[in-house]
């Protein structure tokens, strides 16, 4: 009997702990960990800005961000987070001439195959 009530109170535990771990995991893959700006001309044949003058306005206003990288007619601002993401967004809406379009971009965290089939959109779990 004290057996069986030993063997009960270890498999209690040993669900509790099993269920906190995948709780933490599955709260892990739905982080997000960057997001990216995409600045574009909103006229064809307009210009997209320098990357050293986006820089400077970001940099004036204490935003950090991991990269600026030109790819064919957009520029393209990576950032550890989507709260800098945002701030640098408002902050280049108010600084840079009107006629650009400022698109964010959030990349969630990889999914594991698994963790993908349950839902289509992974965004809306949970």
């Amino acid at each position: 009997m004290a057996l069986k009530r030993i063997f009960l109170r270890c498999l209690s535990v040993t669900l509790v702990a099993a269920a906190v771990a995948i709780s933490a995991l599955l709260f892990l893959a739905m982080q997000k960990q960057e997001s990216t700006l995409e600045i574009r001309a909103a006229a064809q044949g307009a210009v997209i800005p320098d990357g050293f003058s986006v820089w400077h306005h970001l940099d004036a206003n204490g935003i950090r961000f991991k990269s600026i990288t030109p790819q064919k007619d957009t520029l393209l601002i990576k950032f550890d987070s989507s709260d800098q993401s945002a701030a640098a967004r408002e902050v280049l809406y108010r600084t840079l001439p009107r006629g650009f379009i400022i698109a964010q971009q959030d990349e969630d965290a990889p999914v594991p195959g698994w963790l993908n089939r349950l839902r289509h959109d992974f965004r809306q779990l949970g």
